[in-house]
């Protein structure tokens, strides 16, 4: 009895966990019954039939990647150089990945071969180096295309380096010693010619200063000479002023004017001319003070 209760037992717990399926998060069961596709598992518990049905596949739903292998392409100039590539895929329809492709990640590979050597194939040496995230985005696209029908998605394509042959390497290695130096010496060159433009500039600046500075000084000069003239202008207009007013005050008389015309004349013969010419009424002036010298003298007989 005890030993039929155990084999019950075991059969339960047989049944029990060919019936009861706990799908973990982000997974699915693909189930099958009879044979065919059932339905599509998500994550919880799930019952099935014993014996009638089947979990063909456990599928992922995570975002998945793949590394290529590294793969020997020739260039559109016959260059022979290895590219290595990852992808980035993720299942969009379970159904479509566990029955329309034997093996997804085979045929992903293979698809992303053929296709960098044939986008690869259309480029030269040097395009594939400045062009990676061209073709990058054309094996993304090429890639998510083809999956579709695979119940894919590809949403990222990577590549991870492209190696060229050593003497590719060195001849480019050279070429690129050859660039810094011309790269140098035109920056030098560069540096030079700013050097010398800008002391041009400098002496420019300092000839116009100096010849503003000069002008100004000129100006400044010839303003201070004026308002000199003219102070000095003002100041004889002021001192003949003062005569003439003086004068004018004094309200002299013919003779005294006679007389201070005969001190000037008396100036004037002190000069170095051999004539003089006394006009005819310094005549008169001059008999009129023979006159009062000889009165003068017989007063002080």
């Amino acid at each position: 009895m005890g030993g039929f209760l155990l084999v019950l037992f075991v059969i339960i717990c047989i049944i029990a966990y060919n019936t009861i399926k706990v799908v973990r998060q982000s997974e699915v069961y693909i189930i099958e019954r009879l044979g065919r596709f059932h339905k599509v598992a998500d994550a919880g518990l799930t019952i099935i039939i014993p014996f009638l049905d089947k979990v063909r596949s456990v599928v992922s739903l995570k975002q998945q990647t793949m590394d290529i292998p590294p793969q020997g392409v020739i260039t559109f100039d016959n260059v022979t150089i290895t590219i290595d590539t990852v992808v980035f895929y993720k299942i969009t329809d379970p159904a479509k990945a566990v029955y329309e492709i034997q093996n997804l990640k085979s045929g992903i590979e293979y698809l992303a071969i053929t296709t960098i050597r044939d986008i690869v194939g259309k480029m030269e040496l040097d395009q594939t180096f400045s062009s990676r995230d061209q073709i990058n985005d054309k094996l993304r696209v090429i890639l998510d295309e083809a999956t579709d029908a695979w119940g894919c998605k590809i949403d990222r394509v990577e590549i991870k380096d492209i190696t060229p042959p050593a003497d590719i390497r060195d001849a480019m290695e050279k070429q690129m010693n050859a660039e810094r130096n011309k790269r140098a010496l035109i920056l030098e060159a560069e540096g030079e010619r700013q050097s010398a433009v800008t002391l041009a500039e400098g002496r420019k600046q300092a000839a116009i200063l100096d010849a503003e500075a000069d002008r100004e000084s000129k100006i400044r000069r010839a303003t201070g000479e004026a308002e000199a003239i003219k102070q000095v202008a003002e100041a004889k207009a002021k001192e003949i002023q003062v005569v003439y007013d003086a004068i004018k005050k004094a309200d002299p008389n013919e003779k005294l004017v006679q007389l201070k015309s005969l001190e000037a004349l008396q100036e004037v013969a002190k000069g170095e001319a051999n004539k003089i010419f006394i006009p005819f009424e310094a005549t008169k002036a001059l008999g009129s003070l023979g006159a009062v010298s000889d009165i003068v003298k017989q007063d002080k007989k």
